[in-house]
């Protein structure tokens, strides 16, 4: 045992991406006095302008973009009472196959080991015992969001030699849920078209069995601040589907965040309910 805080780092592609999967756990930890500390890759200039201007499209600026998501992101972060906010700070790739995925200075062609360096002096820094991040598929395909699992993992190889091993741990959705969203999704977007075969077959896919979950988290309790820290986002507000249900449907669907764990010194058995087992 030692003086320093238990640590938990979120290493997240850009700003939002931290509340919409990981704000419970980051609400959570922080009220029970344990640093929290976001890593945010990406400065998020693909998305939405003012009045909703699209990447892309006439008026849509990148770098006043990347302004005012830097000052959604701090609020987020006050919201969820992160303890630090780090920003790599390298330019947004956009969705899969935009011509700006191969723009220079843009995250997804910026080399592994470039972005693990930085990544793994922060790691250094801050020791976490905990790392969360995205799985190899970036959770849903997203190019910002693969290579955050990149560097993240390139990063605690190079931690590794030098003794930080913590828990690690990549976000997921069980299929149960996967499921629920679709009905819910539905329910508050009566023109949201069926999906076809093939789109619902690759939403099928997304998550893992309920049964290859091996960490939930009750973060019922912080629902609001999720809820919250999502609406801080307000540029956004047209791609955050959840913020049209309210906060009392929200908790019900988003009261549990669900991670596969991929690494433990501690062999805390499974499933687990605290991302923290084994380390108190």
């Amino acid at each position: 045992m030692t003086d320093r805080p238990l640590t938990l780092m979120a290493v997240h592609a850009h700003p939002d991406d931290e509340a919409t999967g990981t704000g419970g756990v980051l609400a959570r930890y922080a009220a029970e006095g344990i640093r929290t500390v976001l890593v945010t890759c990406t400065d998020g200039g693909c998305g939405d302008g003012p009045g909703g201007v699209k990447p892309g499209a006439p008026g849509h600026d990148p770098v006043a973009v990347a302004r005012m998501r830097r000052d959604e992101l701090e609020a987020s972060c006050e919201v969820l009472k992160i303890s630090d906010l780090e920003m790599l700070d390298y330019a947004d790739s956009g969705m899969a196959g935009w011509p700006s995925n191969d723009a220079p200075g843009s995250f997804w062609r910026t080399p592994v080991e470039e972005g693990a360096a930085r990544l793994a002096e922060l790691m250094r820094h801050y020791r976490p015992d905990v790392v969360v991040t995205y799985d190899e598929n970036g959770f849903y395909g997203h190019p910002d969001h693969i290579q955050a699992h990149r560097i993240t993992m390139a990063a605690l190889k190079l931690t590794g030699l030098t003794g930080l091993t913590p828990k690690v741990y990549w976000t997921t959705v069980p299929h149960s849920q996967m499921a629920r969203f679709g009905e819910v999704m539905r329910e508050f977007a009566d023109d949201m078209p069926e999906p076809d075969p093939e789109e619902a077959a690759a939403l099928a896919e997304i998550g893992l069995p309920d049964d290859e979950i091996t960490t939930w988290v009750d973060t019922t309790p912080y629902s609001d601040q999720k809820y919250d820290a999502l609406a801080a986002h307000a540029s956004q507000g047209e791609n955050i589907f959840f913020l049209r249900m309210g906060k009392e449907r929200f908790a019900e669907l988003m009261g549990t965040e669900t991670f596969l764990r991929v690494q433990d010194p501690t062999n805390a058995p499974t499933p687990e309910t605290d991302l923290f087992a084994g380390l108190r």
